[in-house]
């Protein structure tokens, strides 16, 4: 993963985390339903964000590198565990 992704993913997840620490609170205070549910909302948005960032990487490092390689193989895995990841996000 190149450094520039690592550290903007590693913000956004620590921000993901307050965020969740903010709706147990939110929680705990007995707070209005939908103002929560606004909240989870956001959260569910930014993890969107986070998955796009990581699969952009994946697609741009890791299978670009199966590519290049030559290695017909390691091009089937690759393409085997996107299809799979993208299966269970279907489900």
């Amino acid at each position: 993963m190149r450094k520039d992704i690592k550290v903007s993913t590693l913000k956004r997840l620590s921000r993901i985390e307050g965020q969740v620490r903010g709706v147990i609170g939110m929680i705990e205070d007995e707070r209005y339903c939908i103002d929560v549910l606004t909240q989870t909302q956001a959260i569910r948005a930014a993890l969107v964000r986070v998955e796009s960032q990581m699969l952009k990487e994946h697609m741009g490092h890791c299978i670009e590198g199966a590519i290049v390689s030559g290695d017909a193989g390691e091009q089937r895995k690759k393409a085997a565990e996107l299809i799979e990841l993208l299966e269970r996000a279907a489900r």
